[in-house]
C-alpha cells in the first residue's frame, strides 16, 4: 500500500470511528461457526433434580414448566416472572411488562431481579419475545441476554444457562416451517446467542433450549406420514379460542407437552423416550394428552434434534 493510499484509508478509518463505525465493527454478529464452537462439547449431566427459573412470557406459560416438573425427577422446583409478548429488556426494567398483574398471578411467580441475583437456581432459563426481528432491532435482545447472564453468573458461577428458542405465527408470510429454519441460525444462533456469549468470559456458556427446530421435525415427521393419532397437522399442536378460531401462536396441552420435552432433554441430558404423557396442568386438571404412537414419537424427534444440534450441552 502506498503512503497515500495508507493516509486515505486511514483517514477513512478515523471517520468510520467518529460516525460509530467502529461500534457497528464490534457489534456485528459472530459467525455460525464461533457459535457452534463456543457450545461444542458437554458439560457435567445433573445429579438429581433441579431449580430452575424461568423469564419469559406465554410461549413459556404456567402449563409448560408444570408439566416439565412432573416429567423430571422428584423435587424438581420451579418458579417463574411472565409477561404478554415480554422482552428480556422490559423483564430487566427498561420497558413496561404488559399483562403483568395477570400472568404472574399465581404460586410460582418470583421477581426477576430477586430470582436471577439470590444464587438459588441451578438452572436459569432465558427467552426473547417475538417477532424476534423486531426484540433484536429495538429491544437489544443480545445486550440484555447478557446482562442477565452475567447478574446469574454473578451470583453463582456455577449456574446452568439457557436461552429457549421459540416459534412464530403460523400464519407468517415468509412460512412458518421457512422461518422455523431460517430464524434458528439467522436470528437465535448469530444475532440472540451469539453476540451475549462473546461479551461473556470465555469459560462462560448459555447453551439453547430448541423448542423451535423440534417444532419442526415433529411437524415435519407427522405431515409426511399423514398424521398419527392425535395430531394430524400442525395446528393441532396449537390452541383454539372458545369460539373455535385458530390461535396462531400459543400451544395447546399437546404443544406444550412437546416443549416440555425439549426441556427435560437440555436440562436433565437424558433421553425423553419413556416418559409419561398423561400430565396435569398447572391447576391441578388434566391435560388433554396424547396417544401413545404420538407421545413416542414425540419423544423421539425431541431426543433427535437436542442430541443432533449439539447445542445444549447434553451428554447422550
Amino acid at each position: 500500500m502506498t503512503v497515500t493510499r495508507r493516509w486515505a484509508f486511514l483517514g477513512g478509518f478515523g471517520a468510520l470511528l467518529g460516525a460509530g463505525g467502529f461500534y457497528a465493527l464490534l457489534s456485528r454478529p459472530p459467525s455460525l461457526d464461533y457459535v457452534r464452537k463456543r457450545l461444542a462439547g458437554t458439560m457435567s449431566a445433573p445429579t438429581g433434580p433441579l431449580s430452575v427459573y424461568h423469564l419469559g412470557h406465554s410461549l413459556v406459560n404456567r402449563n409448560m414448566p408444570a408439566m416439565l416438573a412432573q416429567l423430571a425427577p422428584p423435587g424438581h422446583h420451579y418458579d417463574s416472572q411472565l409477561g404478554w409478548g415480554t422482552t428480556l429488556k422490559a423483564h430487566w426494567g427498561d420497558a413496561e411488562i404488559n399483562g403483568f398483574e395477570a400472568e404472574n398471578a399465581h404460586a410460582r411467580f418470583r421477581p426477576a431481579h430477586e430470582a436471577v441475583a439470590s444464587g438459588e437456581y441451578d438452572a436459569i432459563v432465558l427467552t426473547e419475545m417475538v417477532e424476534i426481528r423486531d426484540a433484536i432491532r429495538y429491544f437489544d435482545s443480545a445486550l440484555y441476554l447478557y446482562r442477565w447472564a452475567e447478574t446469574a453468573l454473578r451470583a453463582r458461577p456455577d449456574v446452568r444457562l439457557y436461552l429457549y428458542e421459540t416459534w412464530h405465527p403460523l400464519d407468517d408470510p415468509e412460512g412458518w416451517l421457512e422461518r422455523l429454519d431460517r430464524d434458528h441460525e439467522r436470528y437465535w444462533l448469530r444475532q440472540v446467542l451469539g453476540p451475549a456469549l462473546r461479551r461473556l468470559p470465555p469459560t462462560a456458556q448459555i447453551h439453547l433450549i430448541p423448542a423451535g427446530p423440534v417444532l419442526a421435525a415433529f411437524v415435519r415427521a407427522i405431515e409426511a406420514q399423514g398424521g398419527t393419532g392425535s395430531v394430524q397437522s400442525r395446528t393441532d399442536l396449537f390452541a383454539r379460542a372458545a369460539d373455535g378460531s385458530q390461535d396462531m401462536i400459543h400451544l395447546n396441552d399437546l404443544g406444550n407437552y412437546l416443549v416440555a420435552l425439549v426441556h427435560f432433554a437440555a436440562l436433565y441430558h437424558e433421553s425423553p423416550v419413556g416418559l409419561p404423557y398423561r400430565l396435569l396442568r398447572a391447576d391441578g386438571t388434566a391435560a388433554d394428552p396424547p396417544d401413545p404412537e404420538t407421545a413416542r414419537l414425540m419423544q423421539e424427534v425431541t431426543a433427535l434434534v437436542v442430541n443432533t444440534l449439539g447445542l445444549s450441552g447434553t451428554t447422550t
